[in-house]
């Protein structure tokens, strides 16, 4: 009878766990911005698994902000304020998709546009042919959008 209530006592705790979906859609040029929104977005995901709950987040990377992928960041970005902050970022972005979990995407397009070559994105970004479709398809499969613009 003992072990019967605690499995019931188990199976509530996890029967009332939440799954938390959210995308982040980043087109900031703002380098200070997106390092802050790094930061936040884990500090987010740290709060609420600390109640118990999960989480499925994503990061759909297009225009302005697409230099943060690229390996050769310093190429691109050649004020000293604007690369310190946007390495602190790429750092922050693939701590996300690394320790966890966070699926990043980037749009071809947009590299195109910031002229960085495929072959110099950072190994974790999936690169899509319209990171707005990718960004539809996490809102039709329950994902809340977040944007940093």
């Amino acid at each position: 009878m003992k072990y019967i209530f605690l499995a019931l006592i188990l199976l509530s705790g996890i029967v009332q766990a939440k799954e938390f979906k959210a995308v982040f859609d980043c087109s900031s040029k703002n380098s200070g911005y997106i390092v802050s929104r790094m930061f936040l977005i884990e500090r987010t995901i740290d709060m609420i698994e600390e109640k118990g709950d999960s989480v499925k987040f994503a990061i759909t990377i297009h225009g302005s902000c697409a230099p943060i992928v690229s390996k050769n960041i310093d190429e691109i970005i050649m004020d000293d304020a604007e690369l310190a902050n946007m390495q602190k970022a790429r750092e922050q972005l693939e701590r996300l998709a690394t320790k966890k979990g966070v699926d990043v995407t980037v749009c071809a397009m947009s590299l195109n546009a910031n002229t960085i070559d495929k072959d110099y994105v950072l190994p974790f970004v999936k690169i899509s042919e319209n990171s707005f479709i990718d960004t539809i398809g996490y809102q039709n499969d329950g994902y809340a959008l977040m944007t940093f613009k």
